[in-house]
Formats: C-alpha cells, sequence, structure tokens
C-alpha cells in the first residue's frame, strides 16, 4: 500500500530533481501533482512562503510538501533572495541570470548561496519545515548546460565548476534543495507510514 503526498510545484525541473534526490526515500509514498490554483507567495521569507504552498495544496485534506528556494547574493543585500525566480520581472533564467551579473558589476566580493526551505503540512494542520543551504560564489561568466534557474553562475565551495556543470547526481548529492529535502524526509516518513 502507497500512501499519497502531494507535491506542491509545478515545476517540472523541481519534480525531476526531487524524484532524484528523494528515491529511496520515496518507497511507500506516491508524489502527487499538486493541481488547484498557485497560491500567491507573499512572504517575508524562503520558510513562510514555503508553507504558503503546502498550506495551499494540503487543503484537499492530503499531506502535502513545497518549497521555496533561491539565490542570496551578499553584495546585492541579500538579491534576489525570496525574488529569485522573477528577479528580471518575470520567469526567465536567462534574464534573471544577466541582471544578477549586471548588478554585480565588477565588484569583488562575489559570495552567495542557494537556500531551500522545504516544508510539509499534513491533513491536520501540523506544519514542519527544514532548511538547506549551499554556499559559493558568483562566476562572471555563465559556465555549463545542466541544471537551472542560477546554476550557469553559481560555483560551490571548494569546487571548480559551476553548478551547471554538475551531473544531476553530483548536484543532488550537495545541493540546498537535497539538504532540505533529505533534512524533511525522515519526518515525512514517520508522519506519514504510521
Amino acid at each position: 500500500m502507497t500512501v499519497a503526498l502531494v507535491l506542491a510545484t509545478r515545476n517540472a525541473h523541481k519534480v525531476e530533481e526531487l524524484r532524484r534526490i528523494l528515491g529511496p526515500d520515496l518507497d511507500g509514498i506516491d508524489l502527487v501533482s499538486y493541481e488547484g490554483p498557485e497560491p500567491v507567495e507573499n512572504g517575508a521569507t524562503f520558510e513562510e512562503n514555503a508553507l504558503i504552498k503546502a498550506r495551499a495544496a494540503a487543503a484537499n485534506g492530503r499531506a502535502a510538501i513545497a518549497d521555496d528556494s533561491g539565490i542570496v547574493v551578499d553584495a546585492l543585500g541579500g538579491a534576489p533572495g525570496i525574488h529569485s525566480a522573477r528577479y528580471a520581472g518575470t520567469r526567465d533564467d536567462a534574464d534573471n541570470v544577466a541582471l544578477v551579473l549586471a548588478n554585480l558589476g565588477a565588484e569583488s566580493n562575489r559570495a552567495a548561496h542557494f537556500v531551500c526551505a522545504a516544508a510539509l503540512v499534513l491533513p491536520d494542520g501540523t506544519e514542519f519545515v527544514r532548511r538547506g543551504e549551499w554556499h559559493g560564489s558568483i562566476l562572471e561568466h555563465p559556465s555549463g548546460h545542466g541544471g537551472f534557474g542560477y546554476d550557469p553562475i553559481f560555483q560551490p565551495d571548494g569546487l571548480d565548476l559551476s553548478a551547471a556543470e554538475l551531473t544531476a547526481d553530483e548536484k543532488n548529492a550537495i545541493s540546498h534543495r537535497a539538504l532540505a529535502f533529505r533534512a524533511l524526509m525522515p519526518i515525512v516518513r514517520s508522519e506519514l507510514l504510521r
């Protein structure tokens, strides 16, 4: 018997990435797509926005997971932050990357980190949130064709490659999303597979 868990995202990249990250953790759990209206993400933090999405998806009476993620660039005062997906005004990865690079210019402090807040909301309203961070720096030019979002300009600490140059398995072993969801999954399993 499997238990349904609603995944509150329409982002195909995230769905694929989560299935790879969670793999064996999904034994006995059937990830179901959220088909309801897209909630307004008006939280002030990644955690608040993840909970907004998970609450909306759990309104159908099933447990739901959601995440909110983005990149935080020190020299830009934490921007794009929670506005990462639409930093340049639309959901266009190339435009968002170009705007970060333009705003940084020749800035020498290129420290940055990805953040992912992963939330679980149960049908009874119980909520759990876990956070993952992936530290690195912003490259001067995009490099690589893998991944999505800001991956081509993010160089993880300790590596000589951009996140877009990593294989999916390499990225999924160390990314912010992997850290957040791996921290959340023991709770998911203990709450849903009792």
